[in-house]
């Protein structure tokens, strides 16, 4: 798909990756936005952890929580974020999310620039080595 045509998926389309207890659903990435953004769904099984503290060196990350309760940390501190809660995390900044309740929970991130797909084969493999 080329960046000028437009995009349409249904609710579960998109590239996906199974991380462990966290799925992620690629709607737009480098190759539909040429570089400048991707945008993914992140979805945790409950009482599970995410990707762990990380930062990007190149990326702000947006998220906005689609469906339950996600706890993110920015920095040092932990938020919890209930349905419609937007977060932007500059670069730079340690981050990560968890899902700390009964209920699944899921929300769409962005990333801009885009290019963090490509990590997403390493990822995937990693998780299965390590679960």
């Amino acid at each position: 798909m080329k960046q000028n045509q437009t995009i349409i998926l249904r609710a579960g389309q998109g590239r996906s990756y199974k991380l462990g207890a966290m799925t992620a659903i690629f709607k737009a990435d480098e190759k539909e936005t040429d570089e400048k953004y991707s945008v993914s769904e992140w979805w945790l099984e409950p009482n599970s952890n995410g990707p762990g503290p990380h930062q990007h060196d190149d990326q702000d990350q947006i998220f906005y929580v689609l469906e339950g309760t996600m706890s993110i940390l920015v920095a040092d501190n932990w938020i919890d974020a209930d349905k419609g809660t937007f977060v932007r995390i500059p670069t730079n900044t340690i981050h990560t999310f968890a899902n700390r309740t009964d209920k699944k929970a899921g929300m769409l991130n962005l990333d801009v620039p885009g290019g963090f797909e490509k990590n997403m084969p390493s990822m995937v493999k990693w998780f299965e080595e390590n679960e």
